[in-house]
């Protein structure tokens, strides 16, 4: 059985003498975050080592393939043997992800193909976290799919 514990952060900060509103949920390995203000970079993600700001349409496109990508490995898990690994990758316009490693732990690795470009990795076992915070957190503020 997994523990998941999230911690939600509501950021009360000052940006150029405004005040800001900031929602950042942090995990083990994972942060998600939010800033309704931020005009071209109002999401965030990364891991505890890292992170990106994405604009609306890279984050909508990462909760997609991130989505598909995790549906595709619990598809597959009847499939396999018990020692099996595979690699699948999903890439839109924006954003190229993968997961490696078995159905029921792996890994998620994400290249922004857009401008900025970066390329940041989860370890194994986040990306189920990873998708049930960013529903939430897009549930929660409204943002479009």
């Amino acid at each position: 059985m997994y523990r998941i514990t999230v911690r939600t952060a509501i950021l009360g900060v000052t940006i150029n003498n405004q005040p800001q509103t900031i929602l950042l949920r942090k995990g083990q390995g994972y942060r998600v975050g939010w800033n309704p203000q931020a005009e071209e970079y109002p999401a965030l993600v990364g891991s505890d080592e890292w992170a990106i700001e994405l604009t609306k349409l890279e984050f909508q496109e990462f909760y997609y393939l991130l989505c598909q990508l995790t549906d595709t490995m619990n598809q597959i898990e009847t499939e396999l043997m018990d020692e099996e690994r595979i690699a699948i990758e999903a890439e839109r316009d924006l954003i190229w992800m993968e997961v490696e490693g078995y159905p029921h732990s792996y890994s998620l690795r994400l290249i922004l193909n857009s401008g900025r470009r970066c390329e940041g990795n989860w370890g194994e076992g986040v990306a189920p976290q990873l998708v049930a915070v960013t529903q939430r957190l897009i549930e929660e503020l409204g943002v479009d799919r």
